[in-house]
């Protein structure tokens, strides 16, 4: 089963994709030594908790990530533009660790992200606590994420997200997933968010992502609307 091994910048299933396929190049390079990878990638439309961060346009973005020998711990930084309090352009440096226990498998993270050259007045750092647990079984996957920002970003102050997903590998490059979510904040509206759709690992470096977002909150914008995102990623 493929595994994210990546905090929350892609959607899981792409970041899934592209780490499983990348491991074994960079094992045979690498040897028993850390080593970092990298990614680049583009999307129709800039998804986070099923919401839009881009204005519903397209995006970009980019990562660096350094891991452990053993492959638990890594850090490093990212970028994505974005379409926020006069801002274009998001950074994080992210650092976690990802321990196996019991046939689970954890993933803990702490993110900084800083928008740049936001309008006087916005609020442009803000931090996350990320805790995954998942559980493999033949080609089925589960995953319960929780997150939590004491200061967001922009209005928002402090929020927590729970989400569920669900996941089948329907071959060792294809793969479908489901995911369900709910946001509750302190200065943006509450909601609930889902997902579904599937990726398509092209080559052992190239991943196709094509997923349905949708909330309960049209009426509090149009980045809460319903969207059908695809997305290119490419590791290295």
């Amino acid at each position: 089963m493929i595994r994210n091994t990546r905090a929350a910048r892609l959607p899981v299933p792409l970041a899934v994709a592209l780490a499983a396929l990348a491991a074994p190049a960079l094992a045979q390079t690498s040897g028993p030594s850390s080593d970092w990878g990298f990614e680049l990638g583009a999307g129709t439309d800039n998804r986070s908790k099923a919401a839009s961060k881009s204005g519903n346009d397209g995006y970009v973005f980019g990562a660096a990530t350094w891991e452990s020998a053993d492959g638990r711990f890594y850090a490093g930084p990212g970028f994505e533009t974005i379409q926020a309090g006069g801002s274009r352009l998001e950074t994080e440096l992210v650092a976690g660790y990802r321990p196996e226990v019991w046939g689970y498998a954890f993933d803990l993270s702490l993110a900084y992200k800083h928008r740049l050259d936001v309008d006087p007045g916005y609020d442009a750092d803000g931090w996350e606590l990320t805790g995954d647990i998942s559980r493999a079984v033949g080609p089925a996957e589960a995953r319960l994420q929780v997150q939590y920002s004491p200061d967001a970003a922009g209005s928002t102050q402090s929020f927590t997200w729970v989400e569920a997903q669900l996941a089948w590998a329907f071959s060792p490059r294809l793969e479908g997933s489901a995911a369900v979510g709910r946001r509750e904040q302190d200065g943006a509206p509450d909601y609930t968010g889902w997902n579904a759709g599937v990726t398509y690992a092209l080559t052992d470096a190239l991943a196709l992502d094509l997923r349905y977002h949708d909330t309960d909150a049209h009426t509090f914008g149009e980045q809460y609307e319903k969207a059908l995102v695809a997305e290119v990623a490419y590791a290295f």
